[in-house]
């Protein structure tokens, strides 16, 4: 009689640690998804600056600020689901790239002093998204794991818990690039 009543307190310890562990998986998800939308908040605030300065120089670039300008107000308005918000992000971020590749043909651009501060502020904020994105994809890797062995798996499905997706590069980020490309495009 004691030893089933050990075996029954071990296995409601063992659920009740499993259940937790699940749990706080969950929780750092979040609160990796929200350090990487405050990231993110951070470069849409820069977004307008950059868009206003570079406007007044590149004209054949306004389709793309546009653009950009567009995804930025979807992006910020809430009604995107979290892959779609990931998707745009990624857009955001190649087209912004795209343009300050760009600057390299406007001197005039590239010796503006708000410009310089705004671009060396965005080349700050990029790198702080890289970090929150590998942050992210560590927390759902680690929750997607606590969930997919055992016993995770029988407290997952019953307690509704959902694999995460982790966020992918683009194909086109993942291509070798040609430096000789690169300088004789100029």
């Amino acid at each position: 009689m004691i030893a089933v009543l050990i075996i029954c307190g071990l296995a409601i310890i063992g659920a009740i640690i499993t259940f937790n562990n699940l749990v706080s998986a969950k929780n750092e998800v979040e609160n990796a998804n929200g350090g990487l939308d405050a990231m993110l908040k951070k470069r849409y605030d820069l977004l307008p600056n950059l868009v206003t300065i570079v406007n007044n120089y590149m004209n054949f670039e306004k389709g793309v600020l546009a653009e950009v300008t567009d995804m930025r107000t979807k992006r910020l308005s809430g009604s995107v689901s979290d892959n779609d918000k990931h998707d745009l992000d990624t857009k955001i971020g190649q087209s912004m790239s795209n343009v300050m590749m760009s600057v390299e043909n406007y001197p005039t651009l590239k010796a503006d002093r708000s410009f310089l501060n705004l671009q060396a502020s965005w080349n700050e904020s990029e790198e702080q998204i890289a970090a929150a994105r590998r942050a992210y994809n560590s927390a759902v890797t680690n929750y997607n794991t606590s969930f997919e062995g055992f016993p995770g798996s029988i407290f997952a499905g019953s307690m509704k818990f959902e694999h995460k997706q982790v966020i992918a590069i683009p194909d086109e980020e993942r291509k070798n690039v040609n430096a000789s490309e690169l300088f004789n495009s100029k």
